[in-house]
């Protein structure tokens, strides 16, 4: 039986990801709600929850390493000047109550919580819709506003002194196999070429799998994409790129990413094809 706070999503029927709201992480992990399994409609799993190279990447969701000096992203914090280092600085993504709750997606509300006090009310909208026999697509859309009396700004060990490594914000730690999947945009291929530039979608294709990431609004496609296909394969839409990103008091930041999970091997054509079906871009 499916815990009651662990809610499956379904297209047509068929589960296609579970959401856990309530991980059992130590605290450097940076425990956060997260997708994991998610799987393709043949039932091919796409997502990794705590792999052995990387065990704070935790499936689908949203991390951030610096939120006014605070770690959501889990693991060593990059330190200018002395480099990834081990902290207590880490926070906590808490799940509040879900407003809406159906077979094919939800609307959560979260706390970030750090240092005892509350930094951050999420908003998170999911929502998964089938495309064709062998597609779907996962809609997932946070809004995060700063409840503290002061200004917050989010950061990235890029805007810390590390250059290209521009993480944080909605990420996705894919399927890790014996080779590693090629990646590509509109107009580019490869780990160099894509990774810290700009691209209305941009596609990860393994041995039997194909996700297709796009931003859904003008602000989102405005983010640089982190990929990583080498190391570990994995995606994500950068907030800090290279200069921190202010909240003043009770002003709220957006973002809204479309992912295609199919089944097979697309090219380009492909996932264009069925990034138009899902997003309007």
């Amino acid at each position: 039986m499916t815990p009651p706070d662990s809610p499956v999503l379904r297209v047509a029927g068929r589960p296609v990801g579970r959401y856990v709201t309530r991980p059992e992480l130590a605290e450097r992990l940076s425990p956060r709600p997260c997708l994991h399994p998610v799987t393709t409609l043949a039932g091919t799993s796409v997502t990794e929850l705590s792999p052995a190279d990387h065990t704070h990447h935790l499936g689908v969701g949203v991390a951030v390493p610096d939120v006014e000096g605070f770690n959501f992203w889990g693991g060593r914090t990059y330190v200018r000047d002395r480099g990834p280092t081990e902290l207590a600085d880490h926070g906590a993504q808490r799940h509040i109550a879900f407003q809406l709750r159906d077979p094919d997606g939800f609307v959560e509300e979260l706390r970030w919580v750090a240092a005892g006090a509350e930094l951050l009310r999420e908003r998170r909208t999911v929502a998964a819709t089938g495309l064709t026999d062998t597609a779907w697509a996962l809609d997932f859309t946070f809004s995060l506003t700063n409840v503290t009396p002061g200004p917050l700004s989010i950061g990235s060990p890029a805007t810390n002194g590390r250059p290209g490594a521009a993480y944080g914000g909605f990420f996705w730690r894919a399927r890790k196999e014996d080779r590693a999947p090629d990646v590509f945009t509109p107009t580019a291929e490869g780990e160099p070429e894509v990774h810290a530039h700009r691209a209305d979608w941009l596609a990860l294709a393994g041995s039997t799998w194909t996700l297709v990431f796009a931003g859904a609004t003008e602000r989102t496609r405005q983010d640089p994409w982190f990929v990583r296909t080498a190391e570990y394969p994995g995606v994500g839409s950068s907030l800090a790129y290279d200069e921190r990103v202010p909240i003043a008091p009770g002003d709220t930041l957006v973002r809204r990413v479309v992912t295609v999970v199919a089944d097979g091997r697309l090219d380009r054509g492909g996932a264009a094809a069925l990034v138009r079906k899902a997003v309007r871009l």
